[in-house]
């Protein structure tokens, strides 16, 4: 099993890695470079990361701990949400964007849960690992919303940024509908 997260890690390394290399072939000015970056491995973070919800929703309300692929992937987000998280950084220090301190403490916290849920996500209660599945599923929804807005410097709203709010908020629909019905299949089959 530790073979498959190695793949998975490695794949998802060069996949940062062509972001980065095809971000500054079109875009050689490092600040544009860096933006490109962070947008596109944004990008991949968020199918990552619905990917993950996914395969959690599917096997509710099983323990997570004896999940090794659904573990693998949440591994997987977590390390390339921290290399999108150093696009982002970057972009933010070459291109002088202001930042808003209240914005930031969600987002904060967001990265936070995403770094320890490796860690500690598989020995938390279900409604602990469900907050953390909905916050970053919040904070992302928040983002794309700020993105339609045309809030975000250097950005302009793209059909890209409409699609993924629809798709966020359908997912966390439909995921949140799949817990409830795999939830009530458990306890019913419990009484048999």
């Amino acid at each position: 099993m530790k073979s498959s997260l190695k793949k998975l890690l490695i794949v998802g390394i060069i996949t940062e890695l062509i972001i980065f290399l095809i971000s500054y072939y079109l875009h050689p000015e490092l600040n544009e470079t860096f933006r490109y970056a962070a947008r596109y491995s944004g990008r991949l973070s968020l199918m990552i990361f619905l990917l993950s919800f996914y395969l959690y929703t599917v096997s509710f309300p099983k323990p997570l701990k004896g999940n090794i692929q659904l573990q693998n992937f949440i591994k997987l987000f977590a390390i390339l949400h921290v290399i999108h998280f150093c696009f982002l950084a970057t972009n933010v220090y070459l291109n002088n964007i202001e930042l808003v301190p209240i914005k930031l403490l969600g987002g904060f916290l967001a990265y936070l849960m995403i770094v320890i849920a490796p860690f500690k996500l598989h020995s938390v209660s279900l409604a602990k690992q469900l907050i953390y599945f909905y916050y970053v599923s919040l904070v992302m929804v928040l983002t794309y919303v700020a993105r339609v807005k045309g809030d975000f410097e250097g950005a302009e709203p793209f059909w890209f940024h409409y699609f993924s709010l629809i798709v966020l908020i359908l997912c966390c629909i439909v995921f949140g509908w799949m817990v409830y019905i795999n939830k009530n299949r458990q306890e019913g089959g419990s009484y048999n």
